[in-house]
């Protein structure tokens, strides 16, 4: 199998992958995912459309992460993890990973601040005198 790349977003967060036949070696950033990924949550974040697609051990997997914090990051790759298999075999992997929502891509961003206001929706305490 030939190098097969995918990109994956969320939040600020942006996740570029190859994907090539291997041992499932997760590397993000030059270093193993869960000793990138804090948690043991994050970790199956990143795994789950392995799992789900029963490929677990199959695929070295090369990470380029950037922006956003751990959460998005995790998702981002998630993303890209769904559309490389997608990209690989879509009649099998297809209706599974879309039955569990990893094909479509989390809009939700953070709302920016308005000027004469404190955040984004929050406002200064009013004084009547």
């Amino acid at each position: 199998m030939e190098v097969l790349n995918a990109l994956g977003r969320r939040k600020t967060a942006i996740a570029r992958i190859y994907v090539k036949d291997g041992d499932g070696k997760i590397t993000v950033n030059g270093r193993d995912f869960k000793e990138y990924f804090p948690t043991a949550t994050l970790h199956y974040v990143v795994e789950q459309p392995l799992i789900l697609t029963e490929n677990t051990g199959k695929f070295d997997i090369k990470v380029n992460l950037k922006g956003g914090g751990f959460n998005g990051q995790a998702e981002a790759l998630r993303l890209a993890i769904s559309r490389a298999l997608i990209k690989m075999n879509e009649e099998d992997y297809r209706p599974v990973l879309k039955e569990n929502g990893l094909l479509k891509r989390d809009p939700r961003m953070v709302e920016r601040k308005k000027p004469g206001q404190p955040k984004a929706r929050k406002k200064f305490q009013f004084s009547k005198r």
